[in-house]
């Protein structure tokens, strides 16, 4: 296992933002970066269609018509910014991996074909690439969150350096929570829950009530809670909040039947507890992908995906249809004033937009 993909929280970002790791080498890898991507290694594609047995070898079939199809659509100038995309994602080059976020980000709809086509390509090889891995991931995809002040932008500076001088391949993605695919603030971890194999939760040391300051449903999907900047004057209450969380987490409902969550103390600025927080992810990885959770996950989060994408077009059609578009904001007003019930309004516009084609 040596990649490490870290998909992180910023509340103030935009969607990506480059983070600088001192004194280290950081080799992005592309595929990590979307739920729908699976990450990948830049290894060597052997052909191993001639080992498959039926089953496998007509799902591989029905894949490449796809692939296909889907290619021959292409102009010859999309055709060669594919191939130029894909030979460089497969190879690790930032730089197409750049082209390609942005390809795949954008909202014209000639551009998210062309997408569709690139993601099929980078899938297709990764598939390849993890049966050669004796179909294993070939990438841990942890998902970091907390609250401002939690310390993790701080967090992966070390953190990254460390698996770095340890020969791992690092990628960052920062989610950013007022974004459209994130749903808006509140929602943000909900959805890089859904792109992850382990999600971790970072809180600070601080006064108050700090439990009912955090979300339940945060902590109920936590497969780690780590609390931060244990260090100095502030190991005492790092130690009373643990042990607070520690009780907490009794409470939850067990959702793995290999692992329960852990809580741990640990700080960036002194790196204790940085080396801890690896083993304890590593142990996490090997209990779930040797009991197989792992990997059935990781298939739900892909259906998952599928249908968020669908409700989220299916609304966009929704809102811009011309049956509906004028009649949304004055059914709005009636149901802010009382006048209209929710529920008569969504049928009324409901009826309007499929009684007009």
């Amino acid at each position: 296992m040596n990649t490490l993909s870290l998909l992180l929280r910023f509340p103030h970002y935009r969607f990506l933002r480059k983070i600088s790791f001192k004194s280290f080498h950081s080799n992005f890898t592309p595929g990590s970066l979307f739920p729908y991507i699976p990450s990948f290694n830049s290894v060597c594609l052997y052909c191993t269609k001639w080992m498959l047995p039926a089953s496998d070898l007509k799902r591989g079939m029905c894949y490449q018509a796809t692939v296909d199809q889907q290619t021959q659509g292409l102009c010859d100038k999309e055709q060669r910014l594919v191939d130029k995309l894909y030979s460089g994602l497969i190879k690790g080059h930032r730089a197409c991996l750049a082209e390609a976020i942005t390809l795949i980000e954008s909202t014209q709809s000639r551009k998210k074909e062309i997408a569709q086509v690139l993601i099929q390509k980078v899938l297709s090889y990764h598939r390849e690439q993890e049966k050669l891995n004796k179909g294993k991931p070939l990438a841990f995809r942890v998902g970091l969150s907390g609250p401002p002040g939690a310390g993790k932008s701080t967090f992966i500076e070390c953190f990254g350096k460390m698996l770095t001088e340890r020969g791992h391949k690092v990628s960052v993605l920062a989610v950013d929570p007022s974004s459209s695919t994130s749903g808006g603030v509140g929602q943000s971890e909900f959805a890089v829950a859904d792109m992850v194999d382990m999600f971790v939760l970072l809180l600070p040391p601080a006064g108050g009530d700090e439990l009912q300051g955090i979300k339940r449903g945060i902590i109920e999907m936590a497969d780690l809670v780590a609390i931060t900047k244990a260090d100095g004057d502030l190991v005492v209450p790092a130690r009373r909040i643990q042990a607070e969380y520690v009780s907490a987490m009794k409470l939850l409902r067990k959702r793995s039947k290999v692992w329960r969550p852990k809580v741990m103390r640990m700080s960036a600025k002194t790196g204790e507890g940085i080396s801890d927080m690896w083993d304890k992810m590593t142990e996490f990885h090997d209990l779930m992908l040797t009991s197989g959770e792992l990997i059935t996950k990781r298939r739900k989060q892909q259906k998952v995906w599928m249908w968020n994408l669908i409700q989220e077009n299916m609304l966009d059609h929704f809102r811009s249809h011309l049956a509906v578009r004028d009649k949304i904001p004055l059914l709005e007003e009636k149901v802010l004033s009382g006048v209209l019930a929710p529920g008569l309004a969504a049928d009324l516009l409901l009826k309007a937009f499929k009684d007009r084609p």
